[in-house]
This record gives C-alpha cells, sequence and structure tokens, in this order.
C-alpha cells in the first residue's frame, strides 16, 4: 500500500472508519458496499449475506436504481460464481464473468456486466457474506480485466475490515434480541400484576352487583359503576402495553415521530395530560434513537403508573455537543436514595444502563411532593 498516494490511503482510511461506525446491520452492509464501489472505481458492487438456506438473508446493491433492483425480482440463489464464492473461499477476478462455465445467466432487467472482481468475507472460517465488484470504469486490456491485482489487494484489505463490522453488527442484533426478549418479560409481568388484578377485581365485582340486584338495588348500582371504573382502568393498562409492545419502527419514523406518536396515545388513554414537544432534533444515529425511547418509555410508565401526576411532559432537544431528553411530570415524587436502599429501582438501573451505553448519561431529580424529572443526554455532533 505504500506506492499509493496520500489521497488513497486517505480514502481508504475513511472508507474503513466508515464501515465500523454503524451498528445496523443494513447501514454496515450499505457503507461496505458503497465504500468498495468507490475505491476500486466500479460501476456496480453487491454483498450478500448469506442464509442457510441456499438463499441470502441480505442483499444489498450499489450502483442500480430502486427501479432496477425492484424489476430484477427474487433475491439470487448460492449458485454459480457467488456459490464459489461462498464455497470455496478464494477470490475470483474474471475478465468476462458472462464467459466463465460456472455464469448461469441473470433475470432480464439485470445490468450487464463484464469484468468481475469477487471474495469472500470471512470471520475466521465462517464465511459470512460475498463482497463483489462489476465494470471497473477504465480501458480495458484487450482480453483481461479491468480489475488489477491491486484492486484484489485493497478489496481483500476491505473484506477483513468488512468481517469485523459485520461481526460487530451481528453482536449487537443479539443484544438487541436480548433487550426485546427482557421488555416483553416485563411487559408480561406488569400485564399480570395490573390487568390480570384488575380484571379479577372486575369479576368479583360484577358476581357482588348480581347477589345485590333484588335485594339491595342501591348498592348493587354502587358495585356496577366501580365495575365501569375498574373496566376503564384495564383498557387504559392494555392500551398503555400495546403501545410499549409495537412502538413505531425507528429506522421508517424516527425518534421524534415515534414520541409524538406514543405520547398522544398515552394522553388519550390516560387521564393525566401528556405532551410533547421538540427542538433542533432532526436523526440520531439508531443506537442513540433507541435508547432514549427505552428511557422515555420507562419514564412515562413510572409517572403514570405510580406517581398520580395530572401532567407529563416529555421534551427533546438538541445543543451543539448533546441531545437532551427530559421527562417531567408533577406527581408525588420520591427520594432515590430511600428507593435505592429499599431495593426498588423503578427502572432507574435500566434507564442508566441504557444512557451509558449509547454513551450519554442519565439525571434523576426527584423529592418527594415535588414531582419528578428524569433527564437523558447523548453527545452529538
Amino acid at each position: 500500500m505504500s506506492h499509493r498516494p496520500p489521497s488513497g490511503l486517505a480514502a481508504v482510511s475513511a472508507a474503513l472508519l466508515a464501515m465500523n461506525r454503524h451498528l445496523e446491520m443494513r447501514d454496515v452492509l450499505k457503507t461496505i458496499v458503497a465504500s468498495a464501489r468507490e475505491l476500486l472505481d466500479a460501476e456496480y458492487a453487491a454483498l450478500g449475506v448469506p442464509d442457510d438456506h441456499g438463499g441470502f438473508a441480505q442483499f444489498v446493491v450499489d450502483g442500480v436504481s430502486d427501479e432496477q433492483w425492484k424489476a430484477i425480482g427474487p433475491l439470487p440463489r448460492q449458485h454459480g460464481i457467488l456459490a464459489a464464492m461462498l464455497h470455496e473461499a478464494k477470490p475470483q477476478r474474471l475478465a468476462d464473468v458472462r464467459k466463465d462455465p460456472r455464469f448461469e445467466g441473470w433475470p432480464d432487467a439485470h445490468p450487464d456486466m463484464s469484468d468481475f472482481l469477487g471474495l469472500p468475507i470471512q470471520d475466521g472460517d465462517e464465511t459470512i457474506g460475498a463482497l463483489f465488484l462489476a465494470n471497473k470504469r477504465c480501458p480495458r486490456p484487450t482480453g483481461g480485466c479491468g480489475f488489477t491485482e491491486e484492486d484484489e489487494e485493497l478489496l481483500e484489505i476491505l473484506a477483513q475490515h468488512a468481517a469485523i463490522a459485520l461481526t460487530n453488527a451481528r453482536l449487537y442484533e443479539r443484544s438487541r434480541e436480548l433487550t426485546i426478549a427482557e421488555e416483553r418479560s416485563r411487559l408480561a409481568h406488569e400485564l399480570h400484576d395490573a390487568v390480570s388484578q384488575k380484571l379479577f377485581s372486575l369479576r368479583l365485582t360484577a358476581q357482588a352487583a348480581a347477589a345485590l340486584v333484588d335485594r339491595d338495588p342501591v348498592r348493587a348500582k354502587g358495585e356496577l359503576q366501580q365495575v365501569a371504573t375498574l373496566a376503564g382502568e384495564a383498557v387504559d393498562e392494555l392500551r398503555a402495553a400495546v403501545v410499549e409492545l409495537r412502538p413505531a419502527a425507528l429506522d421508517e419514523d424516527g425518534l421524534v415521530a415515534t414520541l409524538r406518536t406514543q405520547v398522544q396515545v398515552l394522553d388519550r388513554a390516560h387521564s393525566a395530560r401528556v405532551t410533547f414537544t421538540s427542538a433542533g432534533v432532526r436523526a440520531l444515529p439508531a443506537a442513540q434513537e433507541e435508547a432514549m425511547l427505552r428511557v422515555a418509555q420507562e419514564a412515562l410508565h413510572n409517572a403514570l403508573r405510580h406517581s398520580g401526576a395530572g401532567q407529563v411532559d416529555v421534551s427533546l432537544a438538541r445543543s451543539t455537543t448533546t441531545a437532551v431528553l427530559r421527562i417531567t411530570d408533577d406527581g408525588c415524587g420520591f427520594d432515590p436514595d430511600v428507593v435505592r436502599r429499599a431495593g426498588r429501582h423503578l427502572g432507574l438501573v435500566s434507564m442508566r444502563h441504557r444512557a451509558g451505553g449509547v454513551g450519554g448519561r442519565l439525571v434523576v431529580d426527584s423529592e418527594p411532593g415535588t414531582g419528578t424529572t428524569i433527564q437523558m443526554e447523548v453527545p452529538c455532533g
């Protein structure tokens, strides 16, 4: 690499840094493909992550329009040159992929490709992806491939770093799966403790009302009013649980829209007034947005279920160096030290863990009788 000009070294460095900047698998794949295509000056680039059924769990392309990609049809199978890269685990540099005996054709809408460079992405002995480029933008030698040995060496370097980035992304996805499992477990406990108890009380109250209808209609009427109250509370609990179980997709809607939607639903579902304001926050890294969403959900849960608040305000703002999420309520408040000594956490441990996990911090400001403010700050550029 020492013979490459400084601008080339800078481009390689930027590409490697970009690969390891993302945690979401789809973002990592797109960055790898775009970086490879740009660095090697190819017309097309693609990366496939194989599944266990002869196909690809994910397949990302660069250089093909969305309309053309849709017209191409289903994802490719593991055959031909792709299978060779996945199973033989060695580079494939071809003057014309169409003339290779392993070539099995492609759909009508597929772009025409000639010179080809591809190689597997490996984590140890495991092949976790196949990265390839086609149509080098340069004059081709007669009967030869536009991609050079230097291109192959560079792609090997990219593939090694791509393996690290993909492995990190897979670990991140597994950690998210564990987090989701924990959230579902917490939700199941909430449903059992809150909704199930209310439904049980509802049943007993309805039975008492039925027994009193004939001999004491006045008391029966009171019991029926209690039935209506309990039913309303059960509906509120279920609505709030559904919001937590099925949050809007952060990837599609972003943090601001997701928080706004959830606050609107909670405002309708609870007697307390719940508001949301946002200033200057556009988009944050996916991990930070998810952490902020979960902290907001936990803080709202505490405020609406335990504090007796009449007003809960959620705000999201951005300064020069930080994004700040703040949840404030006018409820009964609590002494954080007393809560901690008593072994009750109100989700504070989980919230602090989420904040710290994305390089942020959590501040809890509360005293008995003065309400509570939960503030989470994360660094941003």
